[in-house]
């Protein structure tokens, strides 16, 4: 079970000291967090929405999409590790390094037992603050996926179709949520993924 540990004050140059022995350390504001390697469907789930971000992304050129583990740093004590997110272009190109991927546009968390809390609450937030405009949680459990746009204090709860426009001048990616859920959980074809023009 994922746990945080707050007797410490823990920073970005702490986390990346500590072993390498599976386990998944962000820290939040000095708050440590810790989840355990994640599950086999956990990472069809991260698998299947890189395929679809990425089919986009080369399509539209808005940006580039990475997976964890990757260490983003949003200040001297926070030092996350998004399931998925996307960076911006650099003059038309991907980013060659850390310190030229800029914001994220997005980060996608996909839920564990031991990570629910920390993705919806404590992570949720710091992106939020941090300016992310559209944070996803995808919850394998319910079939559904939270999209957090801005400072809303609400999601909005997608269980068919999320459209994603990153950059209003270009098309958008729609992607059947239905249709995805099915192909992570092993019951049906891959998804459709449209792609706006």
């Amino acid at each position: 079970m994922g746990m945080s540990q707050t007797a410490t004050d823990w920073t970005a140059a702490m986390v990346r000291d500590l072993p390498d022995d599976g386990r998944r350390y962000e820290v939040v504001d000095g708050e440590l967090l810790v989840t355990p390697a994640p599950a086999y469907r956990h990472q069809r789930a991260v698998g299947e929405l890189y395929v679809v971000l990425h089919t986009y992304l080369s399509a539209h050129r808005v940006g580039s999409v990475l997976v964890a583990p990757a260490d983003v740093v949003l200040d001297l004590r926070t030092l996350v590790q998004p399931d998925l997110f996307v960076v911006p272009l650099v003059g038309g190109r991907p980013p060659e390094n850390w310190d030229e991927a800029g914001a994220m546009l997005l980060a996608v968390e996909v839920l564990s037992p031991s990570s629910a809390r920390a993705d919806r609450q404590i992570k949720r937030r710091r992106y939020q603050r941090a300016g992310v405009p559209e944070y996803w949680i995808v919850d394998l459990d319910a079939r559904l996926i939270e999209r957090w746009t801005g400072n809303d204090p609400r999601p909005d709860m997608i269980s068919e179709r999320l459209v994603w426009q990153p950059d209003p001048a270009r098309g958008g990616l729609e992607i059947d949520v239905v249709a995805l859920f099915g192909v992570v959980i092993g019951c049906a074809a891959p998804p459709p993924v449209v792609i706006g023009g």
